[in-house]
């Protein structure tokens, strides 16, 4: 290229111009946005300023409380736009109408249990329209809390858990109404804590506790929802709402269903639980220092409260409580789930099985049966919960064809005498047994050797412990029958009158009889009852020792 002739230096003169130009826009915009950046500063710099005789920083620093421009900051208005109410709800409102709407946002709720399970229930609850609730826990935030609970951040480590759930429905609703009881549900001072309620959510750990609640609800006709044990479980496919007495492989539902049918409370009462079989997760040990310091018993906050950790998968508890609050809004709003998804023909199964059973004993007997000393609930105990649902013969296998067998031939048959085995093994159990009571050939043990006898001794004195436990926490009932059922006012003038201690001295059938003596073989104190009401007098029999009157009318021959 020839540079001097005119034509390149035109060609020089354009590159230089350009150069030049994009070095002044790109050192122009440069430029512009420090000032822009300086300028927005300033801005941040003058409103920081404004506002810091209102904000507290040492408040995030230090644990001191916030100053009170802090709280009346959070603090929510009880006078909301109806519109607003209904913008915020829609979706809700397009689901169940206005008339369910409406009765949902006059519901009360009352949770008790405020873990990782009653959080979830609540938040729900209150997003979907709930307007009352109240929360009930004497338990605080924990930094472990944090993996499952709905609304505790790490501010809130150290605070009660109803006030970390407060703080958050009220951010949520500004219309609703919270009741934060930091405290601890007792059947004795239980009225208090669950007046007005609607529904009541039972998301307590502690079986004791939880079994107080539900048999209160229960003889109070307040409705109530179960959550079962979220603990220990990782497979979401396996969750599941029933009755409490259809649910199965759950050993906290199995706990709360037998202690719940020893006090005569045996269906109404919906649970969530789920139906996967325990692994080996168990309860983390604790240090060994610990039982060097003394009874480890002393480190709960309450007596019977577990003091080692169940480890919990976050995402389990929030969906038990997704669960509740879903059960809960149908139920309030008019459009309750008619058909949970329980385990099918659970019922069938209980109905083959006493049958199968009657057949057996008929044939053991060799006389005509019509009835036997258990029922159907008798049979989904001893399937369920004794044996659960398993075989009792090692390894202990779940049935292809299950039935159940009178353990020892020589005895009589009862939930204690009475087992889980194939139809397999209960053909050899009854065929080397002798196949009659008159001439049995082999006892149990030396059929199926001292380990199978020794597990079927053990649930039989679990069955006995519980019993035990029933009779030491239950107050004595005496039944007093009448031939008719009497007015209120007639109830009032009869408990008055001298016709209650006449009522002992009611003539005596030999039915009777035979159940009057059966009660006092077994340390039972004697029943009065009207001679006529012979279908109840089994009961009267198996009942417990009591001193309370529970009088019941004309139940039929």
């Amino acid at each position: 290229m020839n540079f001097h002739s005119h034509q390149s230096q035109l060609i020089a003169t354009a590159v230089g111009a350009s150069v030049a130009t994009a070095c002044l826009v790109s050192a122009y915009s440069a430029y512009s946005r420090r000032e822009r950046r300086k300028h927005l500063t300033e801005e941040i710099n003058r409103s920081l300023s404004t506002q810091k005789s209102s904000l507290d920083v040492n408040s995030y620093t230090n644990n001191t409380p916030p100053s009170p421009t802090i709280k009346q900051s959070d603090d929510i208005s009880t006078d909301y736009d109806e519109e607003l109410i209904r913008e915020q709800l829609a979706r809700n409102y397009a689901f169940f109408g206005d008339d369910g709407m409406t009765n949902i946002r006059r519901g009360t709720v009352v949770v008790v249990g405020c873990g990782g399970v009653g959080s979830w229930a609540a938040v729900m609850l209150v997003r979907s329209g709930v307007s009352r609730i109240r929360l009930v826990d004497f338990d605080y935030v924990t930094l472990s809390s944090l993996n499952r609970h709905a609304t505790a951040t790490l501010t809130d480590v150290g605070t009660p858990k109803v006030k970390s759930i407060e703080r958050t429905l009220k951010k949520i609703s500004r219309w609703v109404e919270v009741d934060a009881r930091i405290d601890i549900w007792r059947k004795d001072e239980g009225e208090d804590l669950l007046d007005g309620a609607d529904w009541v959510i039972d998301a307590i750990d502690n079986i004791t506790t939880k079994v107080d609640l539900l048999k209160y609800c229960h003889e109070h006709q307040i409705k109530v929802f179960s959550s079962m044990g979220a603990g220990a479980k990782c497979d979401p496919t396996r969750i599941q709402i029933s009755d409490i007495s259809s649910t199965i492989y759950d050993p906290l539902a199995r706990s709360v269903r037998r202690r719940l049918r020893l006090q005569g409370v045996s269906s109404g009462i919906p649970v969530v639980y789920s139906t996967e079989v325990p692994g080996d997760v168990k309860l983390l040990p604790l240090p060994e220092e610990e039982f060097q310091k003394g009874p480890v018993k002393e480190l709960g906050a309450f007596d019977d409260f577990r003091v080692r950790i169940l480890p919990v998968l976050g995402p389990l508890p929030s969906i038990f409580g997704l669960h509740v609050a879903t059960y809960i809004l149908c139920e309030l709003a008019g459009k309750p789930i008619l058909n949970p998804l329980s385990i099918k023909n659970r019922k069938k199964l209980y109905e083959r099985l006493l049958r199968d059973l009657l057949h057996r004993e008929i044939k053991l007997t060799g006389e005509v049966i019509n009835k036997l000393s258990i029922d159907e609930d008798d049979v989904s105990l001893i399937f369920e919960d004794v044996h659960r649902g398993r075989s009792v013969i090692p390894p202990h296998n779940v049935p292809s064809r299950p039935v159940l067998v009178r353990w020892d031939i020589a005895k009589p048959l009862t939930v204690d005498n009475c087992v889980v085995m194939d139809f397999s093994e209960a053909e050899k159990h009854y065929k080397e047994s002798g196949g009659s009571l008159e001439e049995p050939t082999k006892q149990p043990g030396v059929i199926w050797g001292h380990e199978v006898e020794h597990v079927v001794d053990r649930r039989a004195e679990e069955l006995r412990r519980e019993r035990e436990w029933w009779h030491t926490n239950q107050e004595p009932l005496i039944l007093i029958m009448h031939p008719q059922t009497p007015t209120s006012a007639a109830k009032e003038d009869w408990a008055r009158s001298d016709q209650y201690h006449i009522s002992f001295l009611h003539e005596k059938d030999s039915t009777l009889d035979g159940v009057l003596a059966n009660s006092k073989a077994n340390g039972l104190p004697e029943i009065a009852v009207s001679a006529t009401q012979g279908k109840f007098l089994k009961l009267l029999a198996e009942s417990i020792n009591a001193k309370r009157i529970l009088e019941i009318g004309t139940l039929g021959g």
